[in-house]
This record gives C-alpha cells, sequence and structure tokens, in this order.
C-alpha cells in the first residue's frame, strides 16, 4: 500500500493547517523533509516534535506528531505536520511531501484505509462523514452513536447468531443419522424471529431519522397579501423576504432552514393563492400547490381580522389531505373572525411565533426523539434492513415447508444482507462510492 498524504484541513487562510500522512514510509518521509529543533534518537509516537521544513528557498517552522501503527486513525504508520493557515504555504508543504515519495491521497482514502485495516466499519465510516457534515445538534448525536460502533455491535450480534443457526443446519445435513433436524429449524425459526423484532425497532426509528437528516420541509401557503412573507421574516429572526403592501409581491418560493431545538425546520415561502391572469404570478402560484403536495407540514395563513373569503377556501380544499397547522395572522388588530381553530398570531410583532415551532415539532416527532437509543439515519442501512426483514419473512415461511439445505441457503443470504450494512460483505464498488464522497484528507 503507498503512503499517501493530503491537506486535511480546509483550504483558505487560517491559524493552521494540517497534512496528513499515512503509510510505511511516513515517518522515513518525514524524516527527509522535517528538521527538529532538538532531534531525539527515536522519533517517539505520540509526541509533538518541533522544527522546521524546507523547501523551494523558504523555511516553515511547524510541528510534528507520529503515530505508530496499528495504533493511529487508519492503522497505518501516520505522520501529521502542523503549519501555519496559508493556502500556498500549506500547498508548499504537500510538494514536499509528494517529491519526496508520496503519493496524493484521493477523497476518503485515508478512512478507507482505516476500514480496510479493521480500525473502523463501513457504517461507522459512513458516520464519520454525517459528523462533518451535520447542521444539527439532532445529526451530531445520532451519528456519533453509530461512530461509537453501537449500530456495529447490534448488527454483528444478529450475524453472530445466525452463524449458529447455519451451523446447526449444515451439521443436520452432513450428519442426518446423528442429528434432528427438526430442532435445527426450530432453533432457526427462534433466531429469525429474534433477529426480525430487533430489526423492526430499528426501522421504526428511520421515520425520526429522516426528519434529523433532512429537517421538516413546511410550507407557509395562503392568499396574496395576508401576511406569509412577514410570517417568514418572524420565524427567521431576520428580514429575508420582501415585505409589501402590494398584493403577489412573493411570485415564487423561497426556501430557508433554521434549527430549533436541535431539528431542522425548512420553510418555504409561497406565492399567494388566488385567480390570475398575469403569466409570472400564474408559475408562481403552480408552484405554491406542488410545494403544498411535497411539503411534510402545511402552515396555511389567514387574516384573522376578516371572515373566510373563497380564496381561503380554495386553500383549506387543497390542503384537506395534509397535516395543517391553521395560523391566523393579525390577532393585533382584531379577534378571530376565521371561524378557524389555530395560532393566533401576530407576524409583524412576533407574537406566538414560537408556538408555531413548537407545533412544527409536536407534529413531525410526535413528542421528544430518544437519542438513549440508536436512530437510522442513513438511507443505504434503511435499505439492507428493509431487505432482511423482507428475507427473514421469506425464510420463517419456508421453514414449515422446505429442505434444511434450502433454508441453509435462504439463511445465508439474511447474514449477507446484514453484513452490507458494516461492509462485512458490501461489494467493492459500493464501498469505494461511498468513500468518494467523503473530503480530500479524511
Amino acid at each position: 500500500m503507498n503512503t499517501i498524504v493530503q491537506i486535511s484541513t480546509p483550504l483558505g487562510s487560517g491559524g493552521i493547517s494540517v497534512i496528513r500522512m499515512s503509510g510505511k514510509n511516513s515517518l522515513q518521509i518525514a524524516n527527509s523533509i522535517f528538521s527538529f529543533k532538538n532531534k531525539p534518537s527515536v522519533v517517539e509516537p505520540r509526541h509533538m516534535y518541533f522544527g522546521s521544513i524546507n523547501y523551494e528557498g523558504f523555511t516553515e517552522q511547524c510541528l510534528m506528531v507520529y503515530f505508530k501503527a496499528p495504533f493511529s486513525y487508519t492503522g497505518e504508520d501516520v505522520v501529521e505536520f502542523q503549519c501555519h493557515g496559508g493556502e500556498y504555504l500549506t500547498s508548499q508543504i504537500l510538494n514536499a511531501c509528494l517529491k519526496a515519495g508520496a503519493t496524493l491521497a484521493e477523497n476518503g482514502e485515508f478512512t478507507k484505509q482505516a476500514f480496510i485495516n479493521g480500525k473502523i466499519s463501513l457504517d461507522e465510516a459512513e458516520s464519520v462523514i454525517d459528523m462533518i457534515n451535520a447542521t444539527s445538534s439532532s445529526e451530531l448525536k445520532a451519528s456519533s452513536k453509530i461512530l461509537k460502533g453501537e449500530l456495529f455491535k447490534k448488527i454483528n450480534l444478529l450475524q453472530q447468531d445466525i452463524k449458529d443457526a447455519i451451523i446447526n443446519l449444515e451439521v443436520s445435513i452432513d450428519y442426518p443419522e446423528h442429528d434432528d433436524e427438526t430442532l435445527g429449524i426450530e432453533h432457526l425459526e427462534k433466531v429469525l424471529q429474534n433477529c426480525k423484532n430487533v430489526l423492526l425497532e430499528l426501522e421504526k426509528t428511520a421515520s425520526q431519522g429522516a426528519i434529523i437528516k433532512s429537517g421538516v420541509n413546511v410550507a407557509i401557503v395562503g392568499k396574496p397579501n395576508v401576511g406569509k412573507s412577514s410570517l417568514l421574516n418572524a420565524l427567521l429572526g431576520e428580514e429575508r423576504a420582501i415585505v409589501t403592501s402590494i398584493k403577489g409581491t412573493t411570485r415564487d418560493t423561497l426556501k430557508e432552514t433554521i434549527t430549533y431545538n436541535g431539528i431542522k425546520i425548512n420553510f418555504i415561502d409561497t406565492a399567494g393563492i388566488h385567480e390570475s391572469i398575469d403569466e409570472v404570478e400564474s408559475i408562481g402560484i403552480n408552484r405554491s400547490k406542488e410545494s403544498i403536495q411535497q411539503a411534510d407540514i402545511i402552515l396555511a395563513v389567514f387574516d384573522a381580522s376578516e371572515s373566510l373569503q373563497e380564496e381561503d377556501k380554495q386553500i383549506l380544499n387543497l390542503c384537506k389531505d395534509k397535516t395543517v397547522i391553521n395560523i391566523l395572522n393579525k390577532n393585533d388588530i382584531a379577534q378571530n373572525k376565521t371561524g378557524l381553530c389555530g395560532i393566533e398570531i401576530s407576524a409583524k410583532n412576533a407574537i406566538n411565533i414560537n408556538k408555531i415551532k413548537e407545533e412544527i415539532l409536536n407534529l413531525a416527532i410526535k413528542g421528544k426523539i430518544d437519542f438513549s437509543g440508536l436512530i437510522i439515519t442513513n438511507a443505504r442501512h434503511l435499505e439492507a434492513i428493509k431487505s432482511a426483514i423482507e428475507q427473514i419473512n421469506n425464510a420463517l415461511s419456508a421453514c414449515k415447508i422446505q429442505t434444511v439445505d434450502i433454508l441453509d441457503l435462504l439463511t445465508k443470504d439474511i447474514w449477507k444482507t446484514l453484513g452490507k450494512i458494516t461492509g462485512e460483505t458490501e461489494n467493492e464498488d459500493i464501498i469505494s462510492g461511498i468513500f468518494a464522497k467523503f473530503c480530500l484528507g479524511k
């Protein structure tokens, strides 16, 4: 395996940059370009050394640390340089490592080395990129559970139970005169049912996992000039949407995201829904109707100072099969005259805005998310779990009618499907595709 090198911090001016090398020649390459201030007789692992790198006519004072295999992130010998954070300076130190014999690392190649060397499972590797890309506390909490190996342990235990059941089946196949195949099938049924129960519990968490990963999509709809854009600004806490007294100011959808109590909420401000002969406005109105169908929750905004108009009734009809929160705006100037139940607010004065956010989360997550257990946020993991559940159902039905050798094959397929989650049985193309999504230097 080549000794690879890459910049592990974002390019640009900053306090420090980190250049990482991994491979059997890491220390040798580092010694060839790094001059110690007080050179030790032996470079000790996990000790920070101060010195300098001389390359192409410049000298950079920096720090170096060495991690000896297998006690490193990748499982290989690893050397990291910490230098001043200039973009050109960092690239020159990278070039010094390359000229001394290192190879430029591809996206995610350090983490792929860790996976290949058994330092990390595939599900744990995917949680690394999820933590890097996290934009809310809920994403961090869910990803950290996976990174700590909790999903790997659960799947690994299931695979071990299935493996034991396979061994029992194969004993009865190889030595029918000494083994009762009925006992092997009964044992298999118990194992498969337990496995199914565990996987069903994991599958149940996926709906909350999708919210954690992507957020709740909330469309703000209503007739023109009812206060939709004012409401969006109040929800965001900033003047993001243009607000005027002129009807039809919003002619396209405007999307903004906030994080509330650790959950992302994606708001879509839409054009006012009404009859219009204006071609551009009509396009915006059609997009508003599409947003209603695509949203998880609708904020249907009404003017509380007046009774319902035909346009309001049209909006109620469009939203009849959706999860809707009625927003009764302008309660600062009049009592509710709409005859509707809902949250009475003043978008202009930001009254009762947090009540809307609370109700969105109550409807979206049906109470609080339990972060004490595993939550499935990864679509690949969920697909494998669903496939395994389907295979288990087929195998349980087969236990009543099929021979032991057929059951043996069906059970091995379940074991392989579960192995896709941890990477034990996933194909190389999928694995390479996962690591290609990583940033450089990770």
